[in-house]
């Protein structure tokens, strides 16, 4: 079975989602992406190629011709990333190279690993500023193009609505939806050793890609420094430096000013949910559910189990 059929059988409803049109056609890029970068956690040099893709195919990464969908049925928790992986094969720090694509709305698209200093069965997406944002303006550079699928049609985008409250929670760390016409992304913090980063919150309407690009895309990673060297003694973060984070010690705030914005770290906690709740998406259609979500105290590993929630009791679209 191909790639795209595989995605499109795998394409589902369920009593929490409602998939509906969003009148758009689905899209892909105008021509391939380059980009070349140091990795965050094995600190090697890792060179990625994006290409179009047919309308239906969807998102998937292509390392050495061994292919793995951008599928949450892929996903794996690992440290402080979201890793895809299959048979033997992995992709790690996948989460804002697939936010800039569900951001920016490249609904089918090849990603293909070309170059890694890492292992044969392993590969990771560079960190760059630790945003997403030099991910968005190569996709500006190339623009989006309307996907033909094999027989030249176009396909609808559809987006998945949610349909009644779900939430999910581990500890005092919660995400919870409720049904709406929009998509609405309030995402809380609380880190009390560091007071700029205690009980910090921001909320918006995620409603157009310009909206993504400006205010979500630039929004940066960060961490405590005193927990870096904790980090690297598990061999995390072996890539991380003040150029791809923002650092914030206990004693003495903020080590690298000046933030992008004053929520900076809670919009970059909105900027991995989109990455990882992409995961959702098939066969071309939109990831980010259609609904007001609230998220305090999340991480990688309660965005996937949110989107394995929505996933849940899923039967194929055709009995709908």
């Amino acid at each position: 079975m191909t790639l795209r059929g595989a995605a499109t059988e795998a394409f589902k409803s369920s009593s929490l989602i409602s998939w509906r049109s969003t009148g758009k056609q689905q899209r892909t890029i105008g021509d391939c992406i380059e980009k070349t970068g140091r990795t965050l956690h094995s600190g090697s040099q890792s060179t990625v190629r994006i290409w179009p893709e047919l309308a239906g195919t969807g998102r998937y990464f292509d390392f050495r011709s061994f292919l793995i969908p951008a599928s949450i049925d892929f996903a794996e928790e690992s440290p402080l990333c979201t890793t895809l992986r299959k048979d033997g094969h992995s992709v790690r720090t996948v989460e804002h190279l697939l936010s800039a694509l569900e951001g920016t709305g490249v609904d089918n698209c090849r990603i293909e690993i070309v170059k890694s200093d890492h292992d044969d069965t392993s590969v990771e997406i560079p960190i760059f500023d630790g945003s997403a944002r030099e991910w968005v303006e190569a996709i500006d550079q190339v623009g989006l193009t309307v996907a033909m699928d094999c027989n030249g049609k176009t396909c609808d985008r559809l987006a998945p609505y949610l349909t009644e409250p779900v939430h999910v929670s581990k500890g005092d760390s919660i995400i919870a939806a409720f049904p709406s016409n929009d998509t609405k992304i309030s995402y809380g913090i609380d880190f009390p050793q560091v007071s700029e980063l205690s009980l910090k919150w921001f909320s918006s309407n995620i409603c157009t890609s310009s909206f993504y690009s400006k205010h979500i895309a630039p929004s940066r990673t960060f961490c405590i420094y005193e927990e870096v060297e904790k980090m690297r003694s598990a061999e995390l973060i072996k890539g991380g430096s003040a150029e791809n984070a923002v650092v914030f010690s206990t004693s003495k705030g903020l080590l690298n000013p000046p933030l992008r914005s004053p929520e900076e770290p809670c919009r970059h906690k909105i900027l991995d949910f989109i990455g990882d709740v992409s995961l959702f998406a098939c066969h071309g259609s939109q990831g980010l559910p259609v609904a007001n979500i609230i998220a305090y105290k999340g991480g990688h590993a309660l965005h996937a189990e949110f989107v394995h929630k929505l996933s849940a009791c899923q039967v194929p679209l055709e009995q709908h």
